[in-house]
């Protein structure tokens, strides 16, 4: 039996950046369960077999697909709640989808046309990333490739927008726009806070800012949000600078819960 989960209400995507091992990934997924049903607040749990769009050669992508598909269909079996990756092509669309229940397109993937098609005739829930160079009324244009196949279970997600070198810069104006297209619109604060390059041959990011901004989204109208999350950010592997730790993770909850109550 699948997992079920309620778009319906104030959700939340999270998980470590990258699957690193079935440790961190369980660790990190039983604290995310306990934290959100305390709360009550749907959970989707995230986390990446492989991050196709790193800078440099050198940057750690993940364990890679099979063991990574593996490791997150054991999350959805062991907690009971539903799990969603990236997908870098139509050919991993059709395999991830035997595993997981929301396709993720890369922001960076967003107008690959393939890609989304594919992703949408799996039947899946297909959860699309604004790219960062385009205009939020643009991803109208997505939305109309996922629903030419019959599916209409789509999420859109704002993750910020170039501004300048190595920036990004939230405008909350996207909310707005992308809810009238009639689905769940989430808010990406851990990505939108990316510097990207900012260290050269990897993102820096400023952390501190990710639950300003997700406060900002939630009042703006934002659906949900996603949060990269992880037992001891500062050691992770891949996007450390912007993930926030679990500690931190229920008190940014609680501020978000009053917010979406007004």
């Amino acid at each position: 039996m699948l997992p079920t989960f309620n778009l319906k209400k104030f959700f939340l995507i999270a998980g470590p950046c990258v699957i690193e091992n079935e440790n961190i990934t369980f660790r990190t997924a039983e604290a995310l369960c306990k934290i959100t049903q305390k709360l009550r607040v749907p959970l989707i749990f995230k986390s990446s077999y492989d991050k196709a769009n790193r800078l440099s050669v050198k940057s750690f992508r993940g364990i890679g697909i099979q063991k990574g598909l593996k490791i997150l269909a054991q999350v959805r079996e062991k907690f009971g709640v539903p799990v969603l990756t990236d997908v870098h092509s139509p050919e991993e669309a059709v395999t991830a989808a035997e595993f997981i229940d929301i396709l993720q397109i890369p922001a960076l993937l967003c107008r690959q046309t393939d890609l989304v098609l594919t992703a949408a005739k799996t039947g899946r829930t297909v959860n699309v990333k604004k790219g960062q160079f385009m205009a939020p009324w643009d991803m109208k244009n997505i939305v109309e490739k996922i629903e030419s196949t019959g599916n209409k279970n789509i999420i859109l997600t704002e993750r910020g927008t170039t501004f300048g070198y190595n920036n990004l810069v939230a405008d909350m104006r996207s909310i707005v726009v992308m809810k009238e297209f009639g689905y769940p619109v989430v808010f990406d604060a851990t990505h939108s806070i990316q510097l990207p390059g900012g260290k050269g041959a990897s993102s820096g990011g400023e952390r501190k800012m990710a639950p300003v901004l997700a406060k900002a989204a939630v009042a703006a109208g934002a659906d949900g949000v996603f949060f990269e999350v992880h037992p001891a950010p500062d050691k992770a592997p891949c996007d450390g600078s912007t993930m926030i730790a679990l500690k931190d993770l229920p008190d940014i909850l609680k501020t978000l819960l009053k917010i979406y109550s007004l």
